[in-house]
């Protein structure tokens, strides 16, 4: 039977970190950093429960992976660097078989992005996973959300949908032929966090955010935190590719309201175009241009021909939504 430092030892201890921002990593009291000089730490946490999070029969590596990556979004979205990140890991059992895929798939991203892991807390208890990452930025450089001024443009990382239609398809609120479910759910199941596109859009953008809980909603706090409204071109809204085949009722839902998609929402003015567009090429990111900053207040959403569309919005809510 494993104990607690047997797993840890055996699943989740890095050595040999060759990164000199990391001082001192697993197995002491705490783990010490050296954020490079004149640099600012950007931290979050996140935690996943299993049965709200993810499903209690999720594949583990792609878990691992999730996991992980909901956490790097965020620091893409105030354009940080990752430095590392601590995990808090509750488990029903100490399931070799388990483990080893867990841990392959939450290092091998981890090692992606060069993001150490430094330490952490094994229990045993109901499946939950709680990471807190850390990243490192300039100054004055972060990408916040009380940041985007009237008359910026609206723009949006990769594509938004898909997810959403996956779980549609888990909970048979829609049909999807096995192969083709399979195909969207990979966006649910391993999101790919957009760490160089918000590093390269620093000092570019104005606001950003990742989109976790749909894309009306979580724009919605950049509305509320600067003072200003929007107007979002709906059908420009660029549909995950199983989406894109779908009716465009479902299309305009699932990219409106879906949520794990953990692209990047961001404003900047019109003159930064050609800088968007470039940042997005070095970043090797797909961006679509999708609606505008106003300084009404509000959330409005026009179609390909200009009309007012009236059509139901909000952001998931774990209080709210059941």
């Amino acid at each position: 039977m494993l104990s607690e430092f047997d797993l840890i030892k055996r699943y989740f201890a890095q050595h040999h970190i060759q990164d000199s921002r990391v001082a001192l990593g697993i197995g002491d009291d705490c783990a010490l950093l050296n954020p490079s000089p004149g640099m600012q730490m950007a931290i979050s946490s996140d935690m996943l429960v299993s049965g709200r999070h993810f499903f209690p029969d999720a594949a583990p590596r792609m878990l691992g992976h999730k996991c992980l990556a909901v956490n790097l979004s965020d620091l893409a979205a105030m354009g940080a660097k990752p430095i590392a990140f601590t995990l808090a890991l509750s488990l029903p059992e100490a399931n070799p078989a388990w483990l080893a895929e867990f841990s392959a798939g939450l290092l091998a991203l981890a090692d992606e992005h060069q993001c150490h892991l430094i330490g952490g807390d094994t229990t045993k208890g109901p499946l939950n996973i709680c990471i807190t990452i850390f990243g490192e930025l300039p100054p004055g450089t972060a990408l916040r959300r009380d940041a985007a001024r009237s008359g910026d443009d609206i723009w949006v990382s990769g594509s938004l949908g898909d997810a959403r239609l996956a779980l549609a398809a888990y909970w048979n609120e829609v049909s999807l032929d096995p192969q083709v479910h399979q195909q969207a759910a990979l966006r649910m199941h391993t999101p790919s966090p957009r760490i160089a596109l918000g590093m390269a859009l620093r000092g570019i953008a104005h606001a950003a955010l990742d989109i976790s809980d749909g894309l009306a909603g979580d724009l919605g706090h950049i509305l509320d935190k600067s003072g200003v409204g929007a107007t979002l071109l709906i059908d420009q809204l660029p549909a995950g590719p199983v989406l894109q085949t779908q009716p465009q009722d479902l299309r305009r839902q699932f990219t409106l309201n879906g949520g794990d998609d953990y692209e990047l929402c961001f404003t900047a003015a019109v003159s930064n175009r050609q800088q968007i567009l470039a940042a997005a090429t070095q970043s090797n990111t797909v961006v679509t241009r999708i609606g505008q900053i106003d300084s009404a207040s509000g959330l409005r959403l026009l179609d390909d021909e200009g009309k007012d569309l009236h059509l139901a919005y909000q952001s998931f809510d774990h209080f709210v939504n059941p």
